[in-house]
């Protein structure tokens, strides 16, 4: 291609044709527009969050108020986690085709839409209709999930992880405040002749469809689609790419990660990374009520579980743009084994129950901040999207599979037997990582 600008035509974000030349879009307003996407998606995972954490809050003990079994109440987390892997790839596919505002934007949407029939399913006293909403609700987790790719859209290789961490790190806000709702939520659903459990989901739906707003409303310039103007910039004119089915791009999405070392390290980071953190934390919360903990020692574990996941991601991100994607994801799995040794020997102590549950969230952090800053810049532009959500998909399925079969194996041998057990699940990572061949790929 000639030194010339040559020009072809891209819709922009209201589907209107506009020029992309090799100048267009330039780096200063690249970077303007990495702020302002920046600051949106913070926004809105800070207000969507938040409804998010309230229906996790009430989700276990609204199902056993309509079922009147304990043993039913874990279904409507499970749904959750089911609806976030279903979903995952579709709101992909739908970012690649129409662009981040309409992925993420639907995704909420869809979570609003979950709430409302979770409140509708409250009111006439139907336990699947609930199961249904809550299943619906997953597109939220995968909205949520997915908004850490669309702030590495734009990014540059030297700060990538410090934007894609700092979206995780906006998850803190609504993981604290959310649960928090439940006391407000009871006059509220009294007051609409609800169960009392149901209160929060009225709060859900107002932050799900806030969170929908500032996406559609404000995300604009398109972040992904001006990354894609950016790449085609460098295409001569008159080279279109075809698009190809649905199946098809996915079954090219994985061959493309099963081709890329550094991009198979990142996606089994991620996967296999959750698929740890929750089997363990789905389990300590019974561990210690059975070793006499009060509800108190419970709730702080958890908070300083979630503060490990979500409070210090800016600094894991900091830390992997200046020490490497690979050797963070390493860190990471040290600080899970750190863990899981802690709270295996733990037996009844409380505090060190805690401690080893605030590792986790660490360790977590470290495997799902590098890894997916790694999986993004090692996947090619045209199988990026799906791959993102390959990614999420395999990501919550683990974890499901996870919290599944983590109750089994604590009858078996203990919830010590379980996070000694767990360690095996972190050597296919390490082995991929310390390959020679996937550090110098890296």
């Amino acid at each position: 291609m000639s030194g010339t600008a040559q020009a072809r035509k891209d819709p922009d974000d209201r589907g209107r044709p506009h020029t992309v030349t090799p100048q267009d879009p330039d780096r200063a307003t690249v970077a303007a527009v990495q702020r302002r996407t920046l600051r949106v998606l913070v926004s809105a995972q800070v207000v969507a969050g938040i409804g998010m954490g309230s229906m996790l809050s009430s989700g276990a003990l609204l199902v056993a108020r309509l079922t009147g079994s304990e043993a039913l109440a874990g279904l409507a987390t499970t749904s959750v986690t089911l609806g976030a892997a279903l979903l995952g790839i579709p709101l992909a596919a739908l970012s690649r085709s129409r662009g981040r505002r309409a992925g993420l934007g639907v995704g909420w949407l869809l979570a609003a839409a979950g709430s409302l029939t979770v409140l509708v399913a409250a009111h006439l006293g139907w336990f699947l209709l609930v199961l249904a909403g809550t299943l619906l609700i997953g597109s939220g987790t995968a909205a949520n999930l997915q908004s850490r790719y669309a702030a590495a859209d734009l990014a540059e290789d030297a700060h990538r992880a410090r934007a894609l961490s700092l979206v995780v790190w906006s998850t803190t806000v609504g993981s604290v405040i959310g649960p928090n709702l439940s006391g407000p939520g009871e006059p509220v659903a009294r007051a609409l002749g609800l169960p009392e459990e149901a209160g929060t989901f009225v709060f859900s739906v107002g932050a799900f469809l806030a969170g929908a707003a500032l996406i559609w409303f404000l995300l604009r310039p398109d972040p992904l689609r001006l990354a894609a103007a950016r790449a085609g910039a460098h295409v001569p004119a008159g080279v279109t790419e075809p698009v190809a089915p649905f199946r098809t791009r996915i079954v090219a999405a994985v061959r493309h990660v099963r081709t890329s070392r550094p991009a198979l390290l990142g996606l089994s980071a991620v996967v296999l990374g959750h698929a740890v953190m929750v089997s363990v934390m789905t389990m300590a919360p019974l561990h210690l009520t059975h070793h006499g903990a009060a509800l108190s020692a419970v709730g702080f574990s958890i908070s300083l579980h979630i503060a490990g996941m979500y409070a210090l991601s800016p600094l894991v991100g900091w830390l992997t743009d200046r020490l490497g994607r690979v050797r963070v994801i390493l860190a990471g799995q040290a600080v899970q084994v750190c863990a899981a040794v802690t709270a295996g020997i733990a037996g009844g102590a409380p505090w060190a129950v805690a401690a080893g549950l605030f590792l986790l969230g660490l360790g977590w952090s470290c495997a799902t901040v590098a890894g997916s800053t790694l999986l993004t810049e090692s996947t090619a532009a045209a199988h990026r999207s799906e791959v993102q959500g390959l990614a999420d998909t395999l990501m919550n399925l683990a974890g499901a599979a996870g919290g599944a079969v983590a109750g089994g194996i604590v009858a078996l041998i203990g919830f010590g037997g379980l996070n000694f057990a767990v360690l095996a699940v972190l050597l296919p990572v390490t082995a991929l990582a310390l390959a020679p061949r996937t550090r110098d790929r890296a």
